[in-house]
């Protein structure tokens, strides 16, 4: 695979990271009962909410399985070039630029955070009396803001100790940050040995039950994929392998982050491992995707020409789904491509525009129709800022850092 292509399909595992986790904030801010499975948090009759949530279908909004999925996506993008051309001053050169890629956009956004809780347009927690979701919901952006806080938080507390006042998903930026030097680390030094998969072993039981496992997962798929590809095709011909994969995936990855309140549910046998239980269900839904040339079309969108175009060269299927034209794009694949901006502003838009257009129509509608109008209306601002942020902030940031470290 050229240095200039990507595979589609891991930028649309991404972007589906990025849904559901905005899905998730959405659907636990205005309709608790989804996460908590509490009757008491219902706002519909024979509260629907709980019975969803202790179904597999709770994976659509399920936001700790998609931060898993996303930490293994991320983690199978940092070293695919290495595994190309076993370049380790590459590797030197994607660390330094990663902390400085990854704080311009986190230090915009705490500053517009900071500007808005500072002229008093954070709503949540009125919004959260009002949607019964005060037990998580209104705690967020509880404080008297200074602008000192947030930039501590956002240069450096972020980074180092998971800090998250200001924008309650930055705890991620602890792991997406040391865990990826811990990746480069891991190749620089014995990316290219005989044995290494006995280290990938080791350091994976040690960290398994840390979010750094996710991003060594992704790595040593990675590493399989270009290192193993034969390994890799026999296992996409086992007969159902990746379905069977893909659906012990969706069971794992749909277990109630709650951890609580599963009688009778399909998870109840199982002990109360909910991260963990995500993590594993990320890992098989990414393996899936990976032997299943079906799965690569609908994650990255692949047209049927791209597909032929493959078939006729003879060429791996794992290592050319990302040949495909630009028209046949698909939603993950478009959302992968703005899926940090994302990540970073739609909690913000949730707290409060949805919060504010909350407060101003409830008592006008039915809370169905209302909160249906308030979703649509998120959605398109999200969309807008994160991909105006994409183009106007991210993209031209990155290529100013590409070209200091050239």
């Amino acid at each position: 695979m050229s240095e200039t292509k990507k595979l589609t399909y891991i930028d649309g595992l991404k972007g589906t990271g990025a849904l559901i986790v905005y899905l998730c904030h959405f659907a636990y801010a205005f309709y608790f009962a989804l996460y908590s499975l509490n009757p008491a948090n219902s706002h519909t009759a024979g509260n629907v909410e709980v019975a969803i949530g202790k179904t597999p279908l709770n994976i659509l909004y399920n936001g700790n399985f998609a931060v898993q999925l996303f930490f293994v996506a991320s983690g199978f993008v940092l070293c695919i070039r290495y595994f190309q051309d076993y370049d380790r001053k590459r590797l030197v050169k994607s660390a330094a630029k990663r902390y400085f890629r990854l704080a311009g956009p986190i230090l915009l956004v705490s500053t517009v955070i900071f500007s808005l809780m500072k002229a008093g347009l954070y709503q949540n927690t009125e919004a959260a009396a009002l949607a019964g979701s005060t037990d998580w919901f209104a705690g967020f952006n509880n404080f008297e803001p200074g602008y000192s806080h947030a930039l501590r938080e956002a240069l450096f507390g972020c980074f180092l100790f998971g800090h998250n006042y200001f924008n309650g998903v930055l705890w991620t930026v602890k792991y997406l940050f040391l865990g990826a030097l811990l990746v480069y680390a891991l190749a620089a030094v014995c990316g290219q040995w005989k044995y290494r998969y006995g280290v990938y072993a080791i350091l994976l039981l040690a960290l398994l039950r840390t979010d750094y496992a996710g991003l060594l997962l992704g790595y040593i798929f990675c590493d399989l994929m270009y290192t193993k590809p034969d390994f890799m095709k026999k296992l996409a011909k086992i007969p159902g392998l990746w379905l069977v994969t893909l659906v012990l995936g969706i069971y794992f990855g749909s277990y109630p982050s709650i951890g609580t309140n599963l009688e009778g549910s399909m998870y109840g046998f199982l002990p109360v491992l909910s991260v963990l239980y995500h993590r594993i269900g990320a890992a098989l839904i990414v393996l899936a995707v990976l032997l299943s040339e079906r799965l690569q079309r609908f994650f990255g969108g692949q047209d049927a020409a791209g597909r032929n175009e493959a078939k006729a060269s003879g060429e791996d299927f794992l290592l050319t789904s990302h040949k495909r034209k630009k028209s046949g794009e698909g939603l993950f694949v478009r959302l992968g491509k703005i899926s940090f901006s994302w990540y970073l502003v739609h909690f913000p838009v949730i707290a409060v525009f949805s919060s504010a257009f909350l407060l101003r129509f409830y008592g006008l509608m039915n809370y169905h129709v209302l909160m249906l109008l308030n979703f649509m209306l998120t959605t398109v601002i999200v969309w807008v800022i994160s991909a105006a942020m994409t183009k106007w902030v991210e993209q031209p940031w990155n290529r100013l850092l590409n070209k200091i470290w050239k």
